[in-house]
């Protein structure tokens, strides 16, 4: 396929290059220009604005948040100048009420929209084995059916609606947020009896709880390892806030967000928001007197 990518952090930058790799022919464009060397050397075209990317057959976009999203297609005016035909799928985790208004904005200028944003961390996307979360129009998402499985291992479809993925992406970061949470807990508890969370989280994730989340993120509570970040605690942060700004629009409570929001909230205030998500550990060990 003849497609553009804008937005170039550790996710789309891998994203771009598998589907490189796969033989697509991509135009990259990002905020800052250095990001996109290394797809240049791999043999991606270079664009000087984001509306450049917006031709051919499709536009692949992983901004950082709403504001990033916001500036470069609505304040940047990229919509109304992009190619009457081009689908856009948008890949990053946003609000409800912006991919409402995208879904509108779009109708507008001719634009097809499909919101597709991914399961898994930058080195996931690197092995090109994200689960891609797709909703939208059968036909285009067909359409761009190729890149998706040059980025990911599977494209789950959830709908006609786009705001439906988004909606599950949230519910699926707040479950993570849910469960570096207790995870946190659980660990500090057992540092209260004096008992090395190594050994309760060996067993805890060989039974009742197997699987990456509590594995990767249990053996970095444990052994008190925030950095290299994978996921950043102030993404993390904004990810609770959204699914809970979109929990309040249809009336749902979500009280274990609001608890996971002011303990990411306390990670912020004492500088460690560019630590990875599992920092809750620090959190729950600096309540117990066990900081470390």
């Amino acid at each position: 396929m003849d497609i553009g990518f804008i937005g170039l952090g550790s996710m789309g930058q891998a994203m771009a290059l598998n589907a490189l790799k796969a033989g697509h022919t991509v135009r990259v464009w990002n905020r800052s220009r250095d990001a996109t060397k290394q797809l240049a050397e791999q043999g991606a075209t270079v664009v000087d604005t984001a509306a450049e990317a917006f031709v051919g057959e499709a536009v692949f976009s992983m901004l950082a948040d709403d504001a990033a999203l916001r500036a470069v297609l609505i304040d940047g005016g990229v919509l109304q100048q992009a190619q009457k035909g081009v689908i856009h799928v948008n890949m990053a985790t946003i609000s409800i009420a912006l991919c409402d208004e995208l879904v509108a904005l779009h109708q507008q200028h001719g634009v097809a929209y499909v919101a597709a944003p991914v399961l898994g961390r930058p080195d996931v996307a690197a092995a090109a084995k994200l689960n891609i979360v797709a909703a939208g129009d059968d036909e285009a998402i067909n359409r761009v059916q190729p890149v998706f499985d040059a980025i990911g291992q599977k494209t789950w479809r959830v709908g006609s609606k786009p705001q439906h993925a988004n909606v599950f992406k949230l519910a699926a970061n707040f479950m993570l947020a849910a469960a570096i949470e207790t995870t946190s807990e659980a660990a500090s508890l057992m540092s209260g009896y004096d008992i090395d969370p190594h050994a309760f989280l060996d067993v805890i994730t060989n039974t009742l709880f197997p699987g990456p989340v509590y594995q990767g993120y249990g053996r970095m509570i444990a052994d008190h390892r925030y950095e290299p970040a994978l996921f950043k605690a102030k993404l993390g942060l904004k990810d609770v806030r959204l699914a809970l700004a979109a929990a309040e629009t249809v009336n749902v409570a979500l009280p274990v967000a609001s608890v996971v929001r002011d303990n990411l909230i306390e990670v912020l205030a004492h500088g460690d928001g560019d630590k990875d998500f599992a920092v809750l550990g620090r959190v729950a060990a600096r309540r117990a007197g066990r900081a470390v």
